[in-house]
C-alpha cells in the first residue's frame, strides 16, 4: 500500500489528513484540484463552507460533514476559525440566533421574567417581547448554541467562485 506522501507527493499541498479517514484517503485520494488556492489564498473547502453557511443553518453546535475531510481535504472546525478571522463569517448574536431555541424554552425565559399572557402569543410575540425584557448579554447567558452569517465579504467571495460551488453535489440545506 502507498504512503500519504506517495498519493499526494504531485498535489499543489498536503490535504488535512483526519485520523479517522486515513485509510479511506489512501484508498480514494482528494482530487488535486481541490489542493490548488485562490487568488485570496483559499482553497476549494473553503468556498465549500462559505457556500453551506450561507443557508442559514450552519450553527456552532452543527458538526462538519465528511466532505470537508474526505473531498476537500480540510479541518472544517479549524478553517471556520480561520474564516472568521479573515472576516468572511460571523457570529450571530443571541437575538439573531434565537430562531434556534424553542418556543416552549422561550416562554420559559420570559416566565423567568415575569411575563405574563404567554399562552396566547405567537412566536413573533414571543422574540418581541424577548426584545423587551432582555439585553444581548442577559440572553446570551441562557443558551449557547449560535448561528453562522456570512459577512458582506463572505458573499462577495462566494459569488466569485460559482464554478467551485457548481461542482458540489447540489443538495438543498
Amino acid at each position: 500500500m502507498k504512503t500519504l506522501n506517495e498519493v499526494y507527493g504531485e498535489h499543489a499541498e498536503m490535504p488535512f489528513i483526519s485520523p479517522k479517514y486515513e485509510t479511506e484517503l489512501l484508498r480514494k485520494p482528494i482530487a488535486k484540484r481541490q489542493m490548488e488556492r485562490t487568488e485570496e489564498g483559499l482553497l476549494p473547502g473553503h468556498i465549500i463552507l462559505l457556500w453551506r453557511i450561507q443557508f442559514g443553518t450552519y450553527t456552532t453546535k452543527s458538526s462538519h460533514h465528511k466532505y470537508f475531510y474526505t473531498t476537500y481535504g480540510i479541518d472544517a472546525q479549524k478553517e471556520l476559525e480561520e474564516l472568521i478571522t479573515m472576516g468572511y463569517v460571523r457570529i450571530n448574536s443571541a437575538f439573531e440566533s434565537i430562531n434556534l431555541v424553542s418556543a416552549p424554552l422561550v416562554k420559559d425565559f420570559l416566565k423567568a421574567k415575569g411575563v405574563k399572557g404567554l399562552s396566547k402569543m405567537k412566536r413573533s410575540d414571543l422574540d418581541a417581547a424577548l426584545e423587551q425584557h432582555f439585553t444581548e448579554e442577559e440572553l446570551g447567558d441562557l443558551f449557547e448554541e449560535r448561528s453562522y452569517a456570512l459577512t458582506q465579504s463572505g458573499k462577495d467571495l462566494l459569488a466569485k467562485y460559482p464554478d467551485i460551488v457548481a461542482k458540489h453535489p447540489q443538495k438543498k440545506y
